[in-house]
């Protein structure tokens, strides 16, 4: 863009304006509205003047559009949906931990630790329906958590979603409001 001594410019990414009083090569002068004599490429600058009205336009038009209040879309959540548990736990060994040599004794602590540690979080963060995903297996698993689910006195489990998750998984309901 050809820039001439007289010119009022702005920067482009900086709020500064002024008039153009050098040029020498790609490098241009401004004198800023505060007296101040800056140095900036070319590049960097966008000639003000005739367009300043058509700009603060379309400023104004960019205001207003912001100011209107927008209409608020709903998305609208099935009632199926609506009853679905809200998070999950997946009590896989292999979910767990990358450790391949594991006794029984500690892959079943390791679960049954895991399942206290996000009960705990579930209630404290009130999230009312948690999954624990055990799997079918020999069922010790699963006592197991319905032992340590028992000694909740908010806390009730039953056999989650069949169709979602088979036999292999129970669902807490945590009643939050407990205290008399």
């Amino acid at each position: 863009m050809k820039f001439e001594i007289g010119q009022t410019v702005s920067v482009l990414d900086e709020n500064i304006s002024g008039m153009v009083v050098a040029i020498q090569g790609n490098q241009v002068t401004i004198k800023t509205n505060d007296g101040f004599e800056l140095d900036f490429l070319a590049s960097e600058l966008i000639v003000m003047g005739k367009s300043l009205k058509t700009s603060s336009k379309i400023t104004k038009d960019i205001i207003q559009e912001k100011e209107e209040p927008k209409k608020r879309h709903t998305m609208k959540i099935k009632a199926k949906e609506r009853y679905e548990p809200t998070m999950e736990v997946d009590l896989h060994i292999h979910q767990l931990t990358d450790k391949k040599h594991l006794s029984n004794h500690d892959m079943l602590n390791l679960q049954i630790d895991t399942a206290r540690r996000q009960l705990e979080f579930a209630i404290n963060r009130r999230i009312q329906k948690v999954v624990f995903i055990h799997g079918v297996g020999e069922g010790v698993l699963r006592a197991e958590l319905e032992y340590l689910f028992g000694r909740y006195n908010n806390v009730r489990y039953y056999d989650a979603n069949y169709q979602k998750y088979g036999l292999g998984a129970t669902e807490v309901y945590i009643y939050q409001n407990t205290n008399p």
